[in-house]
């Protein structure tokens, strides 16, 4: 299934100013990628799903229009599927993006790889 490309575009204008976000293909959609970590990713499955961390995870279940990620049957601590109901306009868009900004910011560097000569 593909991801939806519309909302792809939004998050990347939300993202633009930033030099640190890499986009790859992965998990059926489409993730951004902020310092090496993944911060959130439109979903071939439908939504938007958001690193909160472990911390917040509970508290952003009780969002409207957010349920748990789950993969292969087992439920993501740290981070929630947002449906589209939960970022139809900019503003909501945004705050969900900055919280999947926020939370990678608090981690730690991922050292860096040493490529094959």
């Amino acid at each position: 299934m593909a991801y939806d490309e519309d909302t792809a575009q939004r998050v990347r204008r939300l993202l633009s100013a930033r030099r640190d976000v890499v986009e790859k293909k992965l998990m059926g959609g489409l993730c951004f990628m902020v310092k090496g970590a993944m911060c959130c990713a439109v979903s071939g499955r439908g939504g938007l799903l958001v690193r909160v961390g472990p911390e917040a995870y509970e508290r952003m279940l009780s969002q409207p229009h957010v349920v748990p990620m789950e993969m292969r049957g087992r439920t993501m601590t740290g981070f929630v599927r947002v449906m589209p109901e939960g970022y139809r306009t900019e503003a909501a868009l945004g705050k969900w993006v900055q919280r999947g900004v926020d939370f990678v910011l608090t981690l730690p560097a991922k050292p860096q790889r040493k490529r094959a000569k």
